[in-house]
Formats: C-alpha cells, structure tokens, sequence
C-alpha cells in the first residue's frame, strides 16, 4: 500500500468521518472503517439514508473537527468493558466486533479493521478517542486530526452489514485522501477517465456480457462476442503452452469434500464453498480451485524420470461463495474462469520450468498491450504458522528457490510476508493499466506441500522413489478480471488480433451489396472475423455505427473497389485512411490476425 503516513492519514480521516456523522445524525450506528486504495470509507446505518447532499454537510463538519485539532488517544480496555461501553451508546455492529473478538479472538472482517487478540493479554481491546468521540480501532493514525491531508467524499453506495444479504443495510460513505491538492486532483482527473473506461458500461455498449436476475448475482453470462474474446484471448495463452510442451486435461466441476481435506482446502476455505448434499447423503463440494483434481490425474500411475516433468493446462471453472455486498462486475464474480496449469517436476527442474513460465507470462502481458510487469515474492509469516502447510524447512527451500529465480531473472522483486498462498510462496506479477492503476495479474507458485500430502513421487535413476514438487502457474488468472482490466486498459478498442470482430465491410449503396457479400466471404474463407452492413443508411452512419462498436479495420466498398482498385482502410483510433492493393487485402488481414508471438 502506500506509504504509511498517507496510510495513518487516510485512517484518521475515516474516523474523523465517523465523529462528524455522530454529531449531526444523532443515533447513527457505525459499522467499520477502513483505508481502501486511494482513500477510506466508513460503512453507516443513519436514521433515514442520507442523499449525495449529505456529503457536503459531511464535509464541513469534518473540517471543523480537524480544525479543532483533537489528538488521537489510543487507549486499552477490557473486551468486556469495551462491550459494555459500546453497548450502552447503542453500537450494536461494533458490539458484534466485541463479541468475535472475545469468541474467536479476532473480528474476522476487513483486513484494516481487524483486531486479533494480543496472546499475553487476550482480553483487551483498543479504541481511539477523537475528543468525545470513541472507536473501537487498532491504529495506525496520525497523532492529531489537524495532521490529516487533503480529502474529499466521493460517493455513496449500499452495504450490507459483513457483506450478507441477510444483515442489516448500511450506506458507505467513501473519501478521498492525499496528502497534497495536486495529488487529489490527479486522482480525481484519472476518476473521471476510469468512469469512462468502467468495463460494465463498455461491456454492455459492446455486448460483450450481461448479467441476468434469475441466474444470479456473480455469474456472468458470454455473449458470442464476448464469447469469441475469451476464447481468442485463452487460445494466445495456449499457444505459448504448447510450444513449451504442455498437455491439456479436464477435470468434473465437483468433488467428494474428500479431496480438499487431504489437501488442506476444506480446512481453509470450508465457508467460501458451495456445498451439495447428495439424495445418499453424500457431502460434494462446487470446486474453488483445480490442483487438488490434477494430482488425482499426476497419480494415476508411477511416472519415470523420463516422463517428467509432467504439464497439465487446464482452463475451467471454479465457484466460490462471494458475499454479495463484494460483487463488482467482473472484477468480483462467484463463477471464476482459471486458465490453470500444474507442473509436476523433479526439484532440479524447478528453476527451468518457473523460467518458461516467466517467458510465457511476459510474451502474453506484451501481446496484450501491458509492456511493464512489476514483480513481488509472496512468503509466508513464520510468526504465524498455523496458517500454513508443510515444515519451515519447506518454506525455507521453497522461498529460497524463488529468490533464486528472480535473481537468475536479472529483477528487483519486493517481499511481502504474509502474502504467500497457504501451501506455498509464489511470485506475482503486477502490471499498470494506460490510465495508471496497478493490477496484481499472473502468478508462479512453487508447492511442495501437496505433493506431501498426496504422496506424489517418480522413480528416479536408482529405481526408488523420489518425491516431486508441484508449480502451480495461472497467466490471466482469473480470466473475468483480466478481461475487466483489459476492457478499461484498451477502453475496448481491442487489437485486431483479440477483436471479436476485425473488419466491418461497409456498401455505399445497395447497388455494392453483392461484391461486399463476396468481400466478406473472401475474409471469412482465410479465419477473419468479418461483419456486414449492406442497410439502407448512408455511408456515413454506417462508418459511424462501426466506430462505436470500436472495429479495428472498416472498409467501404463501391464503384472504385467493384473494379479492381485499392482498398481504403478505416483503421479505428487513426485519423488517416490506410491504402491496401485489392490483392493483398485478404494477406494484410491474416498478417494482422495473428497471435503477437508468430
């Protein structure tokens, strides 16, 4: 995240919102409030939901606090006092907190907000005074309100109390916060441009998705436009499989809870799960993820260690049981396509097979038009190994061989302990988007933890058996939110190669339709993705229309092409028409089509 003062700013703002919506809607119950990228927000429930007017009256009153200069008192009590205290001001959701924090010794909600139970006192909680305001809060903050930067409320929206439908409903309340004007006017001019580039307005402007009430929130359904984009788009990454020697499985979209308890998966993720009981009784589970399945394919027989290594590239689905309030799009879906892969190989081949896999990344984020990958070492947190796998011996060489391959590399990779996945550390890659966001995108980890568990081996040159490691490796990841990152990066002015549709071929007049039809079929015969308009409107709309469905090439056809003459391309984002000899028109749009890598 940022730096930490700007974090500490950001925190103290939130809490100066809370104090503000205190002294003005008296009754408010608070929920919580975290800093978020870019600012906080404060989830509310007030006595009448308040109007985007409400904001400015928010506003004033904030500055006023901040003015008064009111030091942020960090103090300690005991859960039990802190319930009490809480409970006679009428704060029920911080009281729920209380309660999680007394039972299961943490809140278990926003990461920003949580509190974990200090093992040498774990009956205290800590709050913040902010003059006569209180909340229950671990810090960081600025040390007095007048430290807080510049800020600005944005929006509001609805929440659900902890994300469930079932709950209570609150407003959230989301602010800006940098510590200089410029800073927040970037920002808000980068806003602005984002909320043109929104991937749900484009989508739908495209007709690339849409969501239905009656499937459900979270699922989206593939228009054949869209259809074609994912399909393209998983074809690339392919491609750059199978020529590195992968081989594609597939694998059921349930499973016995069997499986993810040998893998540690149902320990984990249990409540993430969608779960189906059978008439029989049985307990099956809607898959979260695909290695447990591919070390079921793996050992289905002893390989040789001239078998191996072992490349399985799988892209399917996988469901999760998102709470509704977190749902966005496709950047937060229940139904995640994964373009996975498992790498089943000896120890020594580790640093060969994460390097193909690096290649293969950076081959497709270029493709794709996102030159810069920044790179980050997930690892785990030794002072908290009950959220791991495996021995710290198997950490230590796991995160050693990572560190090894980012040196061999030639890069600066950031640590972030705490970061790694469960069964082992990983490397992540990290792009920026034209209109400056960062996104956490493809990922190589290294797990010698499943192989432990499913007691995966070879035989090796001695004809015994030797335990092999597993790299887990996903290129778009989570194909849904890639494609909402790409949707916003390009604004969906796709490259010709992903378009869904590449040429628009366009008649002047109806007179032109028949040669325009035999254009289209001619582009259609050599795998172009071709669309016709030979309606009855004019020239210029028809140019129009295309332009706003964002295809790449749009050619009109007329008198001059019907008799052989040069072919004036309308390349969309170019001012200029491009010039194509009629003979070379169908080779132009195949050199176009094909994949960056060819």
């Amino acid at each position: 995240m940022e730096n930490n003062n700007l974090h500490a700013m950001r925190h103290t703002a939130a809490h100066v919102l809370a104090a503000a919506a205190e002294r003005l809607y008296p009754g408010v119950k608070l929920g919580v409030g975290p800093v978020i990228d870019n600012g906080f927000f404060y989830d509310i429930q007030f006595p009448e939901p308040i109007g985007e007017d409400a904001l400015k009256l928010l506003t004033k009153e904030m500055y006023k606090i901040i003015k008064e200069g009111h030091d942020m008192v960090r103090e300690e009590m005991s859960i039990d006092e802190a319930i009490k205290f809480f409970g006679d001001k009428g704060q029920d959701f911080k009281v729920d907190l209380l309660n999680d924090l007394k039972t299961k010794g943490t809140t278990k909600l926003n990461a920003d907000e949580l509190q974990e139970v200090d093992a040498e006192h774990p009956d205290v909680a800590t709050v913040y005074k902010t003059g006569d305001f209180v909340d229950l809060c671990r810090g960081p903050h600025v040390a007095n309100t007048k430290e807080v930067g510049v800020f600005k409320l944005w929006k509001l929206a609805g929440a659900y109390w902890r994300g469930k439908e079932e709950n209570a409903q609150l407003q959230r309340v989301y602010g800006l916060c940098f510590e200089t004007k410029e800073d927040l006017k970037a920002y808000q001019t980068m806003l602005e441009e984002a909320k043109k580039r929104d991937h749900r307005k484009l989508g739908k402007e495209l007709d690339l998705f849409v969501f239905s009430e009656l499937v459900g929130p979270g699922l989206p359904l593939w228009t054949p436009k869209g259809t074609m984009l994912r399909n393209t788009l998983d074809d690339f990454v392919w491609n750059l499989r199978s020529d590195r020697g992968y081989e594609k499985v597939e694998i059921p979209h349930i499973t016995k809870k069997e499986l993810y308890e040998k893998s540690g998966h149902w320990d984990k993720f249990k409540d993430d799960l969608f779960k189906i009981e059978t008439r029989e009784g049985h307990i099956f589970a809607m898959k979260p993820m695909n290695c447990p399945h591919h070390t079921q394919i793996f050992d289905r027989k002893m390989h040789s260690y001239r078998d191996m290594p072992q490349r399985f590239a799988n892209t399917t689905m996988v469901y999760r049981d998102e709470q509704s309030g977190e749902l966005h799009g496709l950047s937060r879906v229940r139904s995640i396509t994964q373009d996975d892969a498992h790498v089943f190989c000896r120890h020594g081949q580790v640093k060969e097979e994460m390097l193909k896999i690096w290649d293969i990344i950076e081959t497709f984020y270029k493709g794709c038009g996102f030159p810069e990958l920044r790179v980050r070492l997930s690892l785990h947190d030794p002072s908290a190994p009950e959220k791991y796998l495996g021995t710290p011996e198997m950490w230590k060489d796991a995160e050693d061989a990572l560190r090894n391959l980012v040196k061999e590399r030639g890069v600066e990779a950031k640590e972030e302990v705490g970061e790694a996945a469960f069964y082992g550390p990983k490397i992540d890659f990290v792009t920026k988007d034209s209109i400056g966001r960062e996104w956490q995108v493809a990922t190589i980890q290294l797990d010698m933890n499943m192989p432990e568990r499913f007691d995966l081996n070879c035989i090796n040159e001695d004809g015994e058996e030797e335990r092999v490691v597993m790299i887990h490796a996903a290129i778009m990841g989570a194909i849904e939110r890639f494609m909402s990152n790409l949707i916003e990066h390009t604004a969906g002015a796709f490259p010709f190669w992903m378009a869904p549709v590449q040429i628009k071929v366009v008649s002047v007049s109806e007179g032109f339709n028949d040669f325009a039809v035999e254009v289209q079929g001619k582009l259609q015969a050599a795998g172009i993705r071709v669309e016709l308009d030979i309606t009855d409107e004019n020239v210029g709309k028809k140019i129009r229309t295309a332009a706003k469905q964002k295809i790449p090439w749009t050619i009109v056809v007329g008198s001059k092409e019907v008799e052989g003459g040069d072919y004036n391309v309308n390349v969309f984002g170019q001012e200029e028409d491009v010039t194509v000899p009629a003979g070379e028109l169908v080779a132009r749009a195949i050199k176009e089509s094909q994949f960056p890598n060819s």
